[in-house]
């Protein structure tokens, strides 16, 4: 059980660190958050699952959406953590965090922020493809490879 928490605390602090330390670019209506690439680890590792929320929850606190943002943006991640965990390949597992932040992180700026809901949640989505394609599968692979998911 140990095992279990230490693991998704590790994963909640990464997802933190990445997120505040690359603030200019993890934050906003256009955005690239670096810690994204974390998202693909449920389809490997269950523990990752409450890691992302945590993480997430704790990274929002520092950004621009205020408690909106902690408690939407932070559920996002866990409802695409928890559909990424189902998902039958990696490729496929990119999918829910990419769809569900661009709709509900959209959502969130669009309230908090008075800017185009369409607009950003395209934006937040391309960023976010860019992130979890470009940056976690080729991330979660080298893991693989590597033994260490």
């Amino acid at each position: 059980m140990w095992r279990v928490i230490a693991k998704g605390g590790v994963i909640a602090a990464l997802y933190a660190a990445l997120t505040v330390v690359l603030a200019p670019i993890s934050y906003g209506p256009v955005q690239f958050r670096i810690s994204e690439a974390l998202t693909l680890l449920p389809f490997y590792v269950p523990e990752a699952v409450p890691g992302l929320f945590v993480g997430c929850a704790i990274a929002n606190f520092f950004g621009v959406g205020g408690v909106w943002d902690v408690v939407f943006g932070s559920l996002a991640t866990l409802v695409s953590a928890l559909l990424t965990r189902r998902m039958p390949t990696l490729p496929l597992a990119a999918v829910p965090p990419v769809l569900i932040n661009a709709l509900v992180v959209g959502a969130v700026l669009h309230a908090v922020l008075s800017v185009p809901f369409w607009g950003t949640c395209l934006y937040v989505g391309l960023g976010e493809a860019v992130v979890c394609f470009g940056l976690g599968i080729p991330l979660m692979r080298a893991l693989k490879r590597r033994g260490i998911v």
